[in-house]
């Protein structure tokens, strides 16, 4: 199949857009089948110097959630599926989006259903919509599947922008504090070591401490740069094997001041997932499946996935949740009630909204917290060089007085 660009004209106004076709010609006749008389059209390229690349998902994640939400608002007007989403193909933003959904209204239109077309484009479809829009069809509400999925990635979007936005601030200081330092013992205080060479007495202690410093960032900062590097490709590595990143993933969560925030923000994921597809009525098993592909943090999804095992063999959902120290006793304790009164969705559902909550209170102490120590721990790195450079300065002044 090939992508044909079109300028054409219907009765009210003029039309431009992308329509995929085996031809030419067929995608002439598909444009007048749609009322609209073709005016230029011209095959789109498709050499791979020409594709986008992309890593991970190539559809922004607020890009995703609009294009969901007018989906569900489509279908509740009374549009066809196959109307819905050749409109929505012609104005969401994302280009890799775009031709995604020019392709699934060709799927619809030979006879597939939503969720089977949905499966081809697995880098934007995840799992998770895939089984929630086919849970939608079976029932006959995909429009409420959709604003469902929208609701419940929109969640997940809002508390991962807090925690980056909580992590940034140190790690944007941090990196500005490297640099200043860099700078200063490269360029500013190789200027006052030949005056100080010449001063004859013998120079504070913190003045020889960021002379060395000086010279050995000067003579040596090949070293200093395959020491960054040789961390980078060691986490790399351990993320790339599931022993190492089962390591990486347990430091984080036990990391003083940042790793309350990443587990908390991990089971407000894994309990918004779980209620997500439990209100949609996938099989538990499935569920459970999903939820532990879907968790990014390794040591929760080998709890959940023993979960699951602990559930084939026909034991409790919650025993391996209980004897682990990763799952505060809130979780296998609603989980429970939830299992006794038949409500298990709207039991996860408070639970994500506590643990979310959570999260936002403590990023914005930690923000509060962490400005005015960084703050402080940059301006105590600047005034040290700038008081190593100055102790000399005034003694030579005092020497020079005396004499």
């Amino acid at each position: 199949m090939a992508r044909y660009k079109y300028e054409g004209r219907d009765r009210i106004k003029v039309r431009s857009g992308v329509v995929v076709a085996s031809g030419r010609r067929e995608a002439v006749s598909k444009l007048r089948d749609e009322g609209i008389r073709v005016i230029d059209i011209r095959e789109m390229p498709t050499s791979a110097l020409q594709k986008d690349i992309s890593i991970g998902n190539p559809v922004k994640r607020d890009q995703f959630i609009m294009f969901l939400r007018q989906f569900s608002t489509l279908m509740r007007a009374g549009v066809t599926i196959v109307d819905s989403v050749h409109i929505l193909s012609q104005q969401v933003e994302s280009k890799p989006l775009q031709r995604a959904l020019a392709e699934i209204a060709e799927e619809l239109r030979k006879g597939n259903s939503l969720s089977n077309s949905l499966a081809k484009f697995p880098k934007i479809f995840e799992p998770l919509t895939i089984n929630l829009v086919k849970a939608g069809e079976l029932a006959g509400n995909i429009d409420e599947s959709l604003d469902s999925l929208a609701t419940h990635y929109d969640k997940a979007y809002q508390t991962r922008q807090k925690v980056i936005s909580a992590m940034s601030y140190p790690v944007v200081v941090g990196i500005l504090a490297i640099g200043v330092v860099i700078f200063l013992l490269s360029s500013i205080v190789p200027m006052f070591a030949d005056m100080f060479s010449g001063f004859g007495g013998e120079l504070p202690l913190i003045t020889q401490f960021v002379m060395g410093a000086s010279d050995f960032v000067q003579g040596y900062w090949y070293l200093l740069l395959l020491a960054g590097l040789t961390i980078v490709a060691v986490i790399w590595l351990m993320r790339k094997n599931p022993k190492g990143n089962m390591i990486l993933d347990t430091l984080l969560i036990k990391a003083p001041i940042f790793g309350k925030i990443m587990q908390k923000s991990a089971l407000a994921r894994l309990t918004r997932t779980l209620s997500s597809l439990f209100s949609s009525s996938v099989p538990i098993l499935q569920c459970l499946t999903m939820t532990e592909k879907v968790v990014d943090n390794a040591v929760m999804s080998k709890v959940i996935l023993q979960a699951r095992d602990s559930l084939e063999r026909g034991g409790s959902l919650t025993e391996p949740m209980r004897k682990h120290w990763a799952f505060p006793p809130l979780i296998p304790h609603m989980i429970s009630i939830g299992e006794q009164t038949g409500s298990l969705d709207h039991m996860l559902s408070k639970v994500a909204e506590f643990y979310e909550k959570e999260v936002e209170a403590e990023t914005d102490r930690l923000k509060a917290l962490i400005e005015p120590l960084m703050i402080v721990f940059l301006a105590a790195i600047v005034g040290t060089i700038v008081l190593s450079i100055m102790m000399p300065m005034f003694e030579m002044f005092q020497n020079v007085d005396n004499l």
